[in-house]
């Protein structure tokens, strides 16, 4: 997914979802490509699965849809 249609779906100002890439860019969770799309990586994706397990155990049997992007 490209910064404008994530910035859409997640219902972020496009200005902070940048801050907020870069920061996640910094740590390794995610990487932008070549087209310009937001991708996970095996860091991102293992630290998603590990906030959601935490929240589950924690908060209760809550669903959080987790989104697919295309690689």
């Amino acid at each position: 997914m490209n910064k404008t249609a994530l910035a859409t779906s997640t219902g972020l100002a496009y200005d902070k979802l940048v801050k907020y890439l870069a920061w996640m860019s910094e740590k390794g969770f995610v990487v932008v490509d070549e087209n310009g799309l937001v991708l996970l990586t095996k860091e991102g994706s293992e630290s998603y699965d590990a906030l959601v397990g935490w929240i589950m155990k924690y908060v209760g049997q809550l669903k959080f849809p987790r989104l697919r992007l295309r690689t």
